[in-house]
């Protein structure tokens, strides 16, 4: 597995250790589209404090799998919580506590990074979401309610045009058996019961987090957006439960067009978070 990550400018002079932001990419993109299409790098060195890091996840939706096939493991929460996060502290000089750590991500890594943060608020200061699909867990916690299938995945063997593309990206990627589209389908089952997919909703483990214990949250979303509902939804939760949070919506759809822009301002709420629960802010 690979992560892309963004080290500040007098990182290797300095001797400093400094907080960390971990950006989840979307369904069907990858560890590098936060610095390839989205801006990352550049609004990361508005910071001169700052770490940031683009783990990959495939398609999975960042979390561990019910069951699995073909030999696989599909422990993709794991990989985030543990594995990344354990190998950059390990390697980097980071603040390797709550305080100095925040996740974020866009659309299905909108939903991994509220979701991971209400799973683990021990270590995470701030969860954000950009675009973020809110309901995935909860809508599949309907379906299978209602004992309808899972969805299948999305394949690129219908359509050239996306056969070219693959073929591209596969290429930037550049892991071996986890380039290609369809390799980054986890070969599996998400979840075989109501109980398993509402422990992933973050409609439901909300509640089961002491507020004193929340992370900050920060939303935001395009108005032309159609996940736009979930997350209006989901601050409706917040305002009847008095608890804090960033809400931001504008124009834009759910597109890069709209993510660069989204990026930065999600990116300095966040960093403020940080500053401030480190001590550095009046």
């Amino acid at each position: 597995m690979k992560f892309d990550i963004v080290l500040p400018p007098d990182y290797a002079e300095s001797g400093e250790r400094y907080p960390v932001l971990y950006l989840l990419h979307g369904y069907m993109q990858n560890y590098t589209v936060w610095g390839r299409n989205l801006g990352a790098a550049f609004y990361a060195h508005n910071f001169a404090d700052l770490i940031v890091v683009m783990p990959d996840a495939g398609n999975s939706w960042y979390i561990n799998y019910a069951s699995n096939e073909g030999n696989q493991r599909n422990n993709w929460e794991d990989h985030v919580v543990r594995d990344v996060i354990g190998y950059v502290d390990t390697n980097f000089r980071t603040v390797a506590r709550r305080e100095g750590r925040a996740i974020a991500g866009l659309s299905m890594g909108g939903y991994g990074a509220i979701m991971l943060g209400l799973r683990h608020p021990d270590m995470f200061i701030s969860m954000g979401s950009t675009s973020g699909a809110l309901a995935h867990a909860r809508d599949r916690a309907t379906a299978i309610a209602e004992g309808r299938p899972a969805p299948v995945a999305r394949s690129i063997e219908d359509s050239p045009e996306m056969a070219r593309a693959d073929a591209f990206i596969s290429q930037i990627i550049d892991i071996p058996g986890f380039s290609g589209q369809d390799e980054r389908n986890p070969k599996g089952t998400d979840f075989e019961t109501v109980a398993q997919a509402q422990a992933y909703d973050p409609f439901h483990i909300i509640y089961d987090v002491p507020k004193r214990q929340l992370p900050h949250i920060y939303l935001d979303s395009g108005i032309d957006d159609g996940l736009i509902n979930a997350a209006l939804e989901f601050m409706q939760i917040l305002l009847l439960n008095d608890l804090p949070f960033n809400y931001m919506q504008t124009q834009g759809r759910h597109n890069s067009e709209y993510w660069r822009r989204s990026i930065g301002h999600m990116m300095s709420v966040q960093y403020e978070v940080m500053q401030r629960a480190l001590g550095n802010r009046p």
